[in-house]
């Protein structure tokens, strides 16, 4: 069940429609990346990037509807070779029939066709709006709870300006009122949301653990209420396709009316059309590909740029001088400057450097509070002991 990826079978394995249902997110993703890339350029960009949703809502309504028309799928579902079935069951016989028709004999699409709209594109973009809404909710009352609200900062300020030129007029009051709407909106939505998320998050994972475990053949409740099973394209399946879009594509050109160049015009916009709508998946995956493979260049790009270069390490500090009332040093290194005689337990005054007797040090240092030969503040906490003596 989990290793079902050879392809056996009409039906498909958990990850291919798992790849399917995550297909639009990662897409819109890589896209905004991408817009976000070209703003760095041309600043114009920026308000594509402002209307995220709405234009992201267009492109798939656009794919979706060339998708249903023509391979009886979503645009993800035919990207994995996958085509949608209604399942009709029959009272005489204890088996079912999968049949779905996204399209009537004219080529317009059907009611079920809409509700796949909704589902599809209607229902992602109010989500990511509502989440939108939601955050900037968060944000608020985070900001609020930490700086307090501004509205009643401001009141009395507001309330002077108003008093010192008479009556409010009523276009302040309408936009106060709707100020008051659109707050008390988020506040609600801020409310609810989360509940909201979170039972049709659950519902989504309920389904697709009963579909994992071969315990229902719906993959989502929105197939499970439209009464559509997604199977595996079969050779004929793909043939019939292909008739299809080419009928479809010869009647629409047969409508065509106008004198013989408009008809050649729209013959080539047509035709411009329908190699943008064929090559859109392709295109879509080729895009994103290049993309990241320029990121992921430009920016092995600026790290070899930006790496630090190794430079020899610098020499080291000059020792520090004798003070003229600090003790001298005697003439045998090895000698400590306080006894004057061989280093026991040798350690090392870390404020100057030199070395001496631990004994000697510690009690010059907890009396002094400083270096004897160079007089430097110092104090025990700064002597560290030396294993093996210079």
């Amino acid at each position: 069940m989990l290793f079902q990826v050879g392809g056996q079978g009409t039906r498909p394995t958990f990850f291919e429609m798992a790849a399917a249902q995550q297909l639009p997110s990662s897409l819109r993703a890589a896209l905004t990346y991408s817009l976000g890339v070209f703003a760095l350029r041309r600043p114009f960009i920026h308000k594509i990037l402002d209307y995220e949703d709405e234009f992201f809502a267009l492109l798939m309504l656009v794919l979706e509807t060339h998708s249903l028309r023509t391979t009886d799928a979503s645009f993800a579902e035919s990207l994995y070779g996958l085509r949608r079935r209604g399942v009709k069951i029959k009272l005489k016989k204890s088996n079912f029939t999968c049949r779905f028709s996204p399209c009537k004999p004219s080529g317009r699409l059907n009611e079920e066709c809409f509700i796949c709209y909704i589902l599809q594109v209607v229902l992602p973009y109010l989500k990511s709006k509502l989440q939108s809404i939601y955050n900037k909710e968060r944000e608020a009352t985070l900001q609020a709870s930490l700086w307090g609200d501004s509205d009643e900062r401001f009141d009395g300020y507001i309330g002077g300006s108003n008093n010192s030129f008479g009556s409010g007029d009523s276009s302040d009051i309408e936009a106060s009122a709707r100020a008051r709407w659109i707050k008390r909106l988020q506040k609600t939505v801020g409310a609810c949301y989360p509940w909201l998320h979170a039972g049709t998050e659950g519902l989504s994972f309920a389904y697709q653990l009963l579909y994992l475990l071969d315990a229902t053949g719906f993959y989502s409740q929105g197939l499970h209420a439209l009464g559509i099973h997604v199977c595996r394209a079969t050779g004929q399946e793909l043939m019939d396709t292909s008739s299809r879009i080419s009928k479809i594509r010869s009647r629409e050109r047969e409508r065509l009316r106008g004198s013989p160049w408009l008809k050649a015009i729209q013959g080539g916009l047509l035709s411009c059309a329908y190699a943008v709508l064929d090559y859109a998946q392709t295109g879509l995956i080729a895009a994103v590909f290049f993309f990241k493979m320029m990121e992921w260049w430009y920016q092995s790009a600026e790290e070899r740029m930006s790496a630090p270069t190794v430079y020899p390490p610098p020499p080291p500090p000059p020792p520090p001088k004798v003070a003229k009332e600090g003790i001298p040093l005697p003439p045998d290194r090895t000698l400590c400057p306080l006894c004057l005689q061989k280093r026991a337990n040798p350690s090392v005054l870390a404020v100057s450097g030199f070395v001496f007797c631990y004994t000697c040090i510690f009690k010059y240092a907890s009396q002094y509070k400083r270096c004897p030969v160079t007089l430097m503040p110092a104090t025990v906490d700064q002597i560290r002991r030396l294993f093996h003596d210079v």
